[in-house]
């Protein structure tokens, strides 16, 4: 299969926020073609990645020794729940866990807001993906200016400590932040209700929060400069292009399992060890 195939380090050095660094998302694409300049190139680039990315988690589930989790965060239609189903399309849902984030029932809002989550970690020898996440108990409070500023401050210290705790006990974590544009986002907002099989994806809500928008963008901005740590960085990935999206973070998916390098244990059985018959029965 022939195609225009990136370099998985170039691609990642392009799209992750280094720590420390101030992050303004006027000066990010919300579409590029850099790395996958036809649209061609970019399907089979998943089409490659989404394989090997199936392999790879077969023995990460076989390994039982480490769990990688996806956490993809992004406005309304920014395609959380469309890159899930592209990437992991080939992945064996027996090692997948998937958690998508709504508002807190009465029972999770009566504990501290970190205790959902944590309980949503995938197990050893899984992939987790956080469709939204913690960080929306610091988004909505700030741009909707639900919280006190100090108590949303201190909660981006203690994301940074949580996912610390993780990564310290077999987590690895990679971060996307899904960045779509303002246009992009009505065109996608009017399909949800020019097409029949979308309407139920709308949520009158998704208006409100698209009426703060600057807010929003503002809230992104601190989460991104405050909680890109070397342990959990963020990665900003282009989004308008869906097709581009999905590729690219397929391929940094892939290039983060391979870096974890899971292989299929030993248990120390040969097959000279057993007597197995191999008899054919006749019916």
């Amino acid at each position: 299969m022939a195609f225009d195939c990136p370099n998985s380090e170039d691609l990642i050095s392009a799209y992750r926020i280094t720590p420390g660094d101030t992050v303004k998302l006027a000066d990010r694409p919300c579409r590029d073609e850099t790395f996958f300049h036809e649209k061609d190139d970019a399907e089979q680039s998943l089409e490659v990645d989404a394989d090997a990315i199936d392999e790879l988690q077969d023995k990460l589930f076989a390994e039982r020794t480490r769990a990688l989790l996806v956490i993809l965060q992004g406005i309304d239609t920014a395609g959380k729940s469309g890159t899930t189903k592209a990437v992991f399309a080939k992945t064996s849902p027996v090692g997948m866990q998937v958690k998508a984030y709504k508002a807190p029932s009465a029972e999770e809002a009566a504990h501290d807001y970190l205790w959902r989550v944590h309980e949503a970690v995938p197990r050893k020898g899984y992939i987790g993906i956080f469709d939204r996440s913690h960080y929306e108990d610091v988004l909505v409070p700030k741009a909707r200016g639900l919280l006190d500023a100090k108590i949303i401050d201190q909660r981006y210290d203690q994301i940074n400590a949580f996912e610390k705790h993780l990564t310290e006990n077999g987590v690895v974590i990679l971060k996307f932040h899904l960045h779509i544009s303002h246009t992009e986002q009505g065109e996608r907002l009017k399909a949800r209700l020019e097409k029949p099989h979308k309407r139920w994806k709308f949520n009158p809500g998704d208006l409100e929060d698209r009426a703060i928008w600057d807010r929003y963008i503002d809230a992104y901005e601190t989460m991104l400069n405050r909680c890109s740590t070397e342990h959990a960085p963020w990665h900003t990935i282009p989004s308008d292009s869906k097709t581009r999206r999905n590729a690219t973070i397929a391929r940094i998916v892939r290039q983060k399992l391979e870096e974890m390098n899971p292989d299929y244990p030993d248990p120390g059985y040969r097959l000279d060890d057993f007597d197995i018959k191999n008899e054919s029965t006749e019916f």
